[in-house]
């Protein structure tokens, strides 16, 4: 959808804030490809299909709301990803953004790491049987129980995040006679968000240990001096939803400069880096993501280019997408049961879901796009706010969209680009209860996370 003139008439009330008026697609029964999972199309009578069946269907069998996840897409995009890098870097899928047994399975599958960042991802991911020496353990406040267990099974790093965690781990694997492989988070004062990236001033957050004032290189110091470490690398993170290299550009010379201090300083040259992930996907017809392929080129080039300059050997790079992958996979399938028209303002369209399945409207003012997929219609566009059931102002789903003017109660309305952070975030805000994950695939769906029950909600409830 186009930034543009509101068009005139009284469904496009001059409503939305300055810069944000928006023009109706020219279709409202189109389905952009970019937002859309690859298998997703509409049939002869026009429903949406994904891997070839039906959202009547799914929802008659499954329910709503509910996610389904194109599991050729997932697979797919998990090859993209380790076709582009090849064997001489490493992918880490980055789990936070959705994690289940299956996915894990999927992952092991189609050639990529797991990065987990908590007791339960690692849980996970090892109960799916993803090789530990495949796995990295992240995150600012590692339990020791996180440690110990990360440790035990022999993960393949662990990114050490303080002064404090250095002598954990090293403790740690050193009471269990192990020699633990490690990088460390480093802050580079980049961050970047979308389109736009920062250089300066953006130590002040809880990761990492900066660049700026030595804290990174004393870090170094202090794990080169521990028998129970290997320090193999750095690692460095700047922000999400990234649609172009620039940030990655800074963020890499001064993660090479480090680089070669530690090399000036000890003699060592570290034989990995790994830039993180945060890459952009597609919520709106707007964003513009880039492919794999010219991601890894560029991040190469990149760092071979810094490299060079630094008389250094080009060490092996890592990169971590999460939403990269899961994101553009899957949709929330929901119901609508109220429609309040608001003269002169919008229509209000309300779902059986809301902010317990998707918090990132709320929480980021993220914006996402709605089709109207049970049928077509010809009717002309309507400015909507999609919202949900709780009892909550902000329960906003999507805030501004068109849909048809005679959508109605009963309707199906699909919401794309929601694999990633939507059921990791899900709540049971006002008690409910979380969607399930349905795997679609080649004309068959299976449940790979159920939804959950009111037996469920009791059991924990201990009274």
């Amino acid at each position: 959808m186009s930034r543009s003139a509101h068009p005139a008439g009284p469904r496009y009330a001059d409503v939305l804030p300055e810069g944000h008026y928006t023009a109706p697609p020219a279709d409202l029964n189109a389905l952009d490809a970019r937002v859309w999972s690859r298998t997703v199309a509409r049939d002869a009578q026009g429903v949406v299909t994904v891997g070839g069946i039906g959202v009547k269907q799914l929802a008659e069998e499954f329910g709503t709301p509910a996610y389904f996840l194109d599991e050729d897409d997932f697979r797919a995009r998990c090859r993209a990803w380790r076709d582009a890098f090849g064997p001489d870097a490493d992918v880490f899928y980055a789990g936070k953004a959705f994690l289940s047994r299956a996915v894990v399975r999927w992952l092991h599958e189609e050639g990529l790491n797991l990065d987990v960042c908590s007791g339960g991802e690692l849980a996970t991911a090892l109960a799916a049987g993803m090789p530990a020496e495949r796995i990295a353990l992240h995150g600012n406040n590692k339990s020791a129980e996180e440690i110990t267990r990360a440790v035990e099974a022999g993960v393949g790093r662990i990114v050490l995040d303080s002064f404090q965690e250095i002598v954990r781990v090293a403790h740690i694997a050193e009471r269990l006679g192990k020699r633990q492989r490690v990088q460390i988070r480093v802050t580079v004062g980049v961050e970047a968000h979308t389109h736009e990236f920062i250089a300066t001033a953006h130590e002040d957050q809880k990761f990492g240990l900066p660049l700026a004032g030595g804290q990174a290189a004393e870090a170094v110091r202090r794990a080169l001096k521990l028998d129970a470490l290997e320090l193999i690398g750095i690692h460095s993170h700047i922000g999400s939803q990234i649609f172009d290299t620039s940030g990655f550009e800074v963020a890499a010379h001064r993660v090479v400069k480090l680089l070669a201090e530690v090399r000036d300083e000890h003699g060592v040259e570290l034989p990995e880096i790994d830039l993180g992930g945060g890459l952009g996907i597609a919520y709106t017809s707007d964003d513009d993501p880039r492919e794999p392929r010219e991601i890894a080129v560029a991040l190469r080039d990149i760092v071979t280019r810094e490299c060079a300059a630094a008389g250094l050997a080009v060490p092996r790079i890592s990169v971590e997408p999460g939403r990269a992958i899961v994101g553009p996979t899957a949709f929330t399938l929901y119901e609508v049961g109220t429609i309040k028209e608001l003269p002169g303002l919008r229509t209000y369209v309300s779902v059986d879901g809301g902010m317990s399945d998707n918090i990132r409207t709320a929480l980021y003012d993220a914006e996402y796009s709605v089709a109207l997929v049970s049928r077509t219609s010809t009717a002309e566009p309507m400015l909507s706010r999609v919202v949900g059931k709780h009892c909550e102002s902000g329960d906003i789903v999507v805030r501004d969209a068109f849909l048809p003017a005679d959508v109605a109660p009963g309707d199906l309305l699909a919401v794309p680009a929601t694999g990633a952070y939507c059921r990791s975030m899900a709540s049971n805000y006002n008690h409910a209860l979380r969607p399930p994950v349905v795997a679609v695939r080649d004309g068959e769906a299976r449940v790979i996370v159920r939804r959950e029950t009111e037996e469920d909600l009791l059991r924990l409830d201990v009274g």
